[in-house]
């Protein structure tokens, strides 16, 4: 049950990869799942496992990324799209992997917990209640806290992307 559920959240992180990405979403969980075995930190629940294993992921899919861009040395970045069904026409979109992981670490540094809400949501595919029960807040600050986030991931990566050019 739960190598279905992971496999669930791979799919969604695979569709927000570039196109002919190398890496399958069942490469993807299997990598996760190795990685889950050497995590010596004893899970409080369900919802506990799926953020561990969302930060896996997206880790994993970083190291790919970072590995695919050492071998093609000057050539585009891969985009990522962020998208949240719910709310489309808010969404972080087609933004580089590893200019998001960069300012979503430092998010991490200027605030863990708006860092760990939107990568538990938007790489974990975790609801406002499993991130609240995960993280002990009420589901209303998860979702203050996601607008803040989004709002301040997107006026840095807007930032880094102008200063790229």
């Amino acid at each position: 049950m739960i190598y279905e559920e992971l496999r669930g959240l791979a799919r969604r992180y695979m569709r927000m990869e570039r196109p002919g990405h190398t890496l399958q979403a069942t490469g993807l969980v299997n990598e996760a799942l190795l990685r889950l075995v050497d995590v010596e930190q004893p899970w409080a629940d369900r919802a506990h496992f799926f953020a561990i294993a969302a930060r896996l992921m997206r880790r994993i899919l970083i190291d790919h990324a970072r590995a695919h861009n050492s071998t093609k040395r000057g050539s585009g970045q891969p985009n990522v799209t962020l998208q949240e069904d719910r709310v489309p026409s808010n969404s972080l979109v087609s933004h580089d992997i590893i200019a998001l992981d960069e300012q979503l670490i430092h998010l991490a540094r200027l605030d863990k917990r708006k860092s760990d809400v939107i990568v538990m949501h938007f790489f974990g595919g975790m609801t406002y209640d499993e991130i609240a029960e995960a993280l002990g807040i009420s589901a209303a600050t998860v979702h203050r806290e996601l607008r803040l986030a989004k709002a301040w991931l997107l006026n840095e990566l807007k930032d880094h992307e102008h200063s790229a050019h």
